[in-house]
């Protein structure tokens, strides 16, 4: 608590809070005495502080020293004003508005003209000389106190206005005559006191009182609840309260009010926007009762306000070094300044701003890294849905990968690829994908999945294309046989549209337009300054030369994390890989895998291309051998199928031995089963043609002169015994080639910690392991025992109900997950002090998680390609963080 001082004053000398108390008065009550302090014409009033706001949610009450602050602040605003709190002759009416630290337009509760009652209001229409807009404003204010402070439905207020004003013929509220406002207030007072057992209260001190106390609870109502949680707001921050004199703009034609922006906000331009209405109160301009003027032809309506607000405008910008959003009222040929903040902006508005202010000398470029949100970059790179569009969202799933696509619906990879061949635009719903999916994900727009993560394969793999995803929608139920899904009592058959976006989770009906935001030069100008500053490496998780490409066009210095199975799919190939694993013996499995040598090598060549001169981080073959196989059901249809045709015994037989062998394959779990290195140690033979390739194909490249840097990580490590066993083998394999080509080539052997057990043990691990890359999406798993594809059924009530602060699997979790992670940092450090230090789980690509991995000394983070760009202005954001706390 500051000495227990509660309430501060603004709008005169005495102002006595200031801009940088955001914490303490929040960002409307610091910015209005920030205005107040610069001499800019404020309404006077008082703030009350967050602490008080705490105070109150705890326990329900006030300390007397607040009660005593408050009625000073009141006789003080009333000292300033001339005017009477709960007069009748010349009273004051006053605002409450919430106000917090941040910005939460809309979120929290305001009530305008408190002060009225049946007495001040013969007072306010006498000394107006206006009877219509005394009553009207009353009106307004029990419409306000009811819903916000009563908690009466707000609908009951509008039910009866809009019965007057159809009994009176009336259009607009604006045709009105005072008489009919006046019957309103009685009515509206009759609905107070039916709803409620209590008459309307006329003491304006019980009035502001029960104000205070309903906007203190509006930082608890579910709006801003949700608010705070999808913009990462502390619920302990609380909300200020501030208590401002009302002026008006509605006083005649020498009074207006409007809202402007020091810039546009939708383009970054430099020019003054905004909108005002003559003869109006505030809350007309954003309500579409009248069509709002544009601002600038206010230079000509009212010359002298319009020559002030310029100059405030450019004075504030100019202070604040930053776009504004400003409110303002012109009461008769008088202005006064509402409100300033910071402007919410669109992506591209940001861009623009941020790098034309460090041009215009405004902001350096350190500041202009921080005024640009990674989220803004990712919004930057793909397509959204148009903000004026209306669509109906039918089912939600998890926003498993950004952006938004419209297609007609397709149910297998096949028919994807078939109709992309075509010219058609799809999206690819399954109940689940695996790597047999790839060519359909490709072809697709964009992905749904009913079952699944935010690391499911489905998301993984999008994330990676920069395609949109919307994965674990539950409540699609899809039926093969007849060729659709349904959601409630709503069918969608294949080939009608949908439109789904991955940033929010919403499956919609149909087509709706969509945006692709504009990328100009601004954004490689942001980023080259945000290299300038960030200290650790940014690289790709890429598996094709193509993905390579695009990684390396947004900044990538690396590959992080290339998966071979990925490229053990494709008609050329699955056959030799089905060969192999069906192999009856080691012989049979080996010539299998010379068919698939010179693929992988091709595969090797065409990256490292790419990737020339970076490190190239290739994951030895991961998945358990079961997902390269056709499905148990498949097999059986087709056996019963060929029995039923009477086909040769041979091929009965031979296809009864296949069945056999998936069957015998089957895992109860197979992601904690036959899968990584075991595989590896099991069917060595698998690892060393991998190995072969990469080393074979970096020495090609090598000999015609290129720099290549293969890194070759064996995953799913428990124990160093695996790691050291499966490491021999393969080093003997690299060196073999390098003599056979006469090549000397440095190459790494490293291991994916994404198993508890390896990072507790990473001191033993190092000594084998030339670098570690902790895998967090397996590790996620492998801590809590959640599911990756299976925990979208429980994980959002998980969220809802602050169970868990977040998707552990989209946002690492630093207490559980990052911990295990600190502690094979230190671990292995500690054995192998030069060990290399990487992530490459899904998670080195969310901002929150590449500051964290900053500030525990990880070299570097590795994400998908079209996340590269947010990885970069993150880890910049990082290093300013620490060095100014």
């Amino acid at each position: 608590m500051a000495d227990n001082k509660f309430v501060y004053f603004f709008g005169n000398e005495e102002t006595e809070g200031k801009n940088s108390m955001k914490d303490l008065l929040g960002g409307k009550g610091a910015n209005l005495a920030e205005m107040a302090n610069l001499g800019i014409p404020v309404p006077p009033g008082f703030t009350i502080t967050t602490d008080v706001c705490l105070l109150y949610l705890e326990k329900g009450a006030y300390p007397e020293e607040v009660i005593d602050q408050i009625n000073n602040a009141i006789i003080k605003l009333e000292g300033v004003t001339g005017k009477k709190f709960g007069d009748t002759e010349n009273p004051l009416l006053i605002s409450v508005r919430s106000g917090a630290r941040v910005s939460m337009p809309g979120m929290m509760d305001t009530v305008l003209n408190l002060g009225l009652n049946d007495d001040t209001v013969i007072g306010l229409s006498k000394k107006t000389g206006n009877e219509r807009f005394a009553y009207d404003s009353y009106r307004r204010f029990l419409t306000m106190f009811g819903d916000v402070v009563l908690d009466i439905e707000h609908e009951k207020f509008e039910s009866v206005l809009s019965s007057k004003k159809k009994s009176l013929g009336a259009t607009m509220d604006t045709d009105l005559n005072a008489d009919a406002l006046k019957e309103l207030a009685e009515e509206f007072k009759a609905i107070i006191r039916k709803e409620t057992g209590n008459d309307f209260p006329q003491d304006p001190r019980e009035q502001l009182q029960m104000a205070i106390d309903a906007v203190f609870n509006s930082w608890n109502n579910q709006r801003a609840i949700t608010y705070r949680r999808l913009n990462n707001i502390p619920g302990e921050w609380g909300t200020a309260v501030n208590v401002q004199s009302m002026v008006y703009g509605n006083m005649g034609e020498t009074s207006g009010t409007g809202v402007a922006f020091t810039r546009d906000p939708a383009t970054g331009d430099k020019r003054f926007f905004g909108e005002y209405l003559m003869n109006a109160q505030g809350e007309d301009v954003v309500a579409g009762i009248r069509t709002p003027e544009p601002i600038s032809t206010l230079r000509d309506n009212m010359p002298e306000a319009y020559a002030r607000l310029e100059a405030i405008y450019m004075n504030l910008e100019d202070h604040f070094r930053d776009m504004q959003d400003i409110e303002f009222t012109i009461e008769e040929g008088k202005l006064f300044m509402l409100q300033t903040r910071t402007g919410k902006r669109t992506a591209a508005a940001a861009l623009k701003i941020a790098v034309d202010m460090v041009n215009e000398g405004l902001i350096d470029k350190r500041t202009a890294v921080t005024r640009v949100s990674p989220e803004q970059i990712d919004r930057l790179l793909h397509p959204t849905i148009d903000s004026q569009a209306e669509y109906e969202v039918v089912a939600t799933g998890l926003p498993a990968s950004p952006g938004a696509a419209v297609g007609k619906v397709v149910f297998t990879a096949e028919h994807a690829e078939e109709m992309a061949k075509s010219n058609e635009k799809v999206i690819l719903v399954r109940t689940e994908t695996s790597p047999e999916d790839i060519g359909g994900m490709d072809a697709a727009q964009g992905i749904l999945t009913v079952r699944g993560g935010m690391t499911s394969h489905a998301a993984v793999v999008a994330r990676g294309m920069g395609k949109p995803c919307v994965a674990g929608c539950g409540s699609v139920t899809i039926d093969m046989a007849c060729s659709s899904f349904s959601v409630c009592d709503i069918t969608i058959n294949e080939g009608d549209y949908v439109t789904i976006d991955g940033s929010t989770g919403s499956l919609i009906l149909g087509e709706v337009e969509l945006v692709t935001p504009g990328v100009s030069g601004e954004l490689d100008t942001l980023l080259a300054w945000a290299d300038e500053v960030r200290e650790m490496g940014v690289r790709t998780n890429a598996d094709t030369p193509h993905d390579a490409q695009v990684a390396r066009d947004f900044g990538a210095e690396g590959i992080g994390l290339c998966r071979t199975e990925h490229m053990f799919f494709g008609d050329d190939r699955i056959p030799a890989v089905r060969e192999m694993i069906l192999a009856e013996d080691t012989e049979i499995r080996k010539a299998a895998l010379e068919k698939l040598l010179p693929m992988q090598k091709e595969d090797f060549i065409g990256i490292f291309k790419v990737m020339e001169g970076f490190p190239v981080t290739i994951r030895l073959l991961d998945p358990p051998l079961h997902e390269f196989l056709p499905k148990h059901d498949e097999i059986a249809e087709k056996l019963a199928s060929l029995e039923a045709e009477g086909a040769s015994t041979a091929e009965i037989e031979r296809i009864h031995k296949i069945l056999e062998r998936v069957d015998s394959m089957e895992e109860t779990n197979p992601m904690l089963g036959h899968r990584g290195c075991r595989l590896g140690i099991t069917y060595p033979e698998i690892y060393e043609m991998q190995v072969r390739a990469i080393i074979e194909a970096a020495c090609e490249l090598k000999a015609g002169g290129m720099d290549i840097v293969p890194e070759i990580m064996i995953p799913l490590i428990s124990h160093v015994n695996e790691l050291s066993s499966t490491k021999k083998d393969l080093v003997a394999v690299a060196e073999s080639v390098m003599a056979e080509k006469g090549c000397k080539l440095e190459y790494m052997v490293g291991t994916m910690i994404e198993l508890p057990r390896a990072a507790l043990t990473a001191d033993k691990i190092a000594k084998e392991a030339e670098f570690f890359s902790f895998g967090t999406n397996d590790l996620t798993q492998t801590t809590f025992g959640f599911s990756r594809d299976d925990a979208g059924k429980f994980l959002p009530f998980y969220i809802e109900n602050s169970i868990l602060p977040s998707d552990p699997f989209a946002i690492l979790d630093q207490e559980g997950v990052g911990e295990l992670v600190k502690i094979g940092i230190e671990k292995g450090r500690s054995t192998r002090p030069d060990i290399k230090i990487g992530i490459c789980g899904e998670h080195g690509g969310e901002p929150n998680s590449v500051k964290f991995g900053y500030n525990i000394g990880l070299n570097y983070v590795s994400c998908s390609p079209f996340r590269v760009p947010i990885a970069r202005l993150a880890a910049a954001q990082a290093v300013i963080e620490k060095q100014d706390n």
